[in-house]
């Protein structure tokens, strides 16, 4: 119980004045004055809601209401975590997909946290502001194009806010090189490299419902591959681009100062998950999923623009054999920054032209890492101990409820998620036509212009 009180603390005593982001062009303040508890509807409660379930039950702040999700073991299983907390047992909404409608119009709770499949993250958003009320929502790339416009409207008629529920943006290691680009190192950013690099064949094919290794997906399939293996079935594009866009978006101030103006993707042949199929032990030749025809290439890349003058590339790489890298790369006039995360923060490459000692000689990032370790986390390490994704989830999840607490906006807002899911059907049609510029709309209508950067500015959440 130590480090539960520790947090409190931490939050009773932040000092309160701290602009944050804004839906509008002028930021709202910090009051200085904040609720005690903040009370959350879950939709969806599968392994990653249940990844924030954890999250929330550490604090005495946050009341979990309800939770919906059609599928019962999964509401079992987050049961039995609410129990481990010794919590009141959330109400339950288990009557088929669309019983979440009846969560999110209880007048008992005030906000939404989305974890859902991802078919499903805009159609309950939207469900959720049109009932007055707040959301953050999970990460994944829109359906359809419209599905961008429809949330942005629904947030600017309603005035309920959403979040974008972007960890990546709060790694150490990309929250510190941002420290860098703000300090100008870099001195002016010309080029940035994310992605999802990531091999998912264990993930989008096992057996029965414990998750046992296999080839099975669909109704034969456990937690995600009951649903996130039809997209790979069914679509060709860039399926997953936050995780890589969204933490280099904010370092170049993307809608606030800044925005993406078009993109061009492009994807190699599918052969990665026919091949997995064919040579498990578990498939074979002759399974009848080695019959099933993937659309989604192995790699796709996306090349994007900015009304700035950047360049950005994206990378979805799931379905090879590959080591987990996001891939990131910060480069800028005076000097550039090669991710190669493979557990501890303070693993890559750096090179700055004006401090270097040797000319053209990559030189180890743990000394700029400590030096430059954005104020969030020498702020709130400890409380990330223990939390998922290597503390991500902690910063992301305190990011939310703090901002609720306070009625402050959202440091990812609306105009993000909607800019970053649309990279996913904007990708699959210049895909489909052969790689073709495709225009990305500017979602706050010219705002971008004026809109203050933001995220990370401030260490108060």
């Amino acid at each position: 119980m130590s480090t539960y009180t520790r947090r409190k603390f931490l939050r009773d005593a932040a000092v309160a004045g701290a602009a944050v982001s804004a839906i509008s062009t002028p930021l709202k303040v910090l009051a200085a004055e904040k609720r005690s508890t903040v009370r959350i509807g879950m939709i969806g409660v599968g392994l990653r809601g249940q990844s924030h379930l954890d999250e929330f039950l550490k604090r005495a702040d946050v009341e979990i209401v309800a939770m919906a999700d059609p599928d019962k073991n999964m509401m079992a299983m987050a049961q039995k975590i609410v129990a481990q907390y010794k919590k009141k047992s959330p109400v339950e909404y288990t009557n088929g997909n669309y019983d979440y409608k009846n969560l999110v119009m209880r007048n008992d709770i005030d906000a939404v946290l989305i974890a859902s499949p991802w078919e499903w993250h805009i159609e309950q958003a939207l469900a959720a502001v049109n009932a007055g009320k707040k959301a953050g929502v999970e990460v994944c790339g829109a359906i359809k194009l419209q599905d961008c416009w429809d949330i942005v409207q629904a947030v600017e008629k309603t005035k309920a806010p959403v979040m974008m529920m972007e960890n990546v943006c709060y790694r150490r290691d990309v929250m510190a090189v941002m420290n860098m680009v703000q300090q100008g190192l870099f001195g002016d950013l010309l080029h940035l490299q994310g992605g999802y690099e990531h091999d998912l064949r264990e993930v989008l094919f096992n057996n029965g419902t414990d998750g046992g290794p296999g080839v099975g997906f669909g109704d034969h399939g456990f937690s995600e591959a009951k649903w996130r293996t039809n997209h790979y079935v069914n679509r060709n594009g860039e399926l997953y681009p936050t995780h890589g866009l969204g933490p280099v978006a904010c370092m170049i101030d993307v809608n606030r100062g800044n925005r993406l103006t078009a993109l061009s993707s492009i994807s190699t042949k599918p052969k990665g998950l026919h091949r997995f199929v064919v040579n498990n032990p578990l498939g074979g030749p002759n399974h009848p999923n080695a019959k099933v025809m993937f659309k989604e290439g192995d790699i796709v890349t996306t090349q994007i623009q900015t009304a700035n003058g950047e360049t950005i590339v994206l990378t979805h790489d799931t379905s090879s054999p590959r080591p987990y890298n996001l891939g990131f790369r910060v480069q800028g006039t005076n000097g550039l920054w090669i991710d190669n995360h493979a557990g501890g923060f303070d693993e890559g490459m750096i090179y700055f032209e004006d401090k270097s000692p040797k000319k053209h000689t990559w030189e180890n990032t743990k000394a700029y890492m400590e030096q430059y370790d954005h104020p969030l986390w020498k702020k709130f390490s400890k409380d990330a101990e223990g939390a998922g994704h290597g503390g991500m989830d902690f910063f992301v999840d305190n990011a939310f409820i703090e901002c609720l607490k306070r009625d402050a906006d959202f440091p990812l807002d609306v105009y993000d998620l909607a800019t970053w899911y649309a990279i996913t059907p904007l990708s699959e049609k210049s895909i489909s036509e052969g790689g073709t510029l495709q225009q990305i709309p500017d979602f706050t209508a010219g705002k971008w212009q004026n809109r203050k950067a933001v995220f990370g500015r401030s260490d108060e959440y």
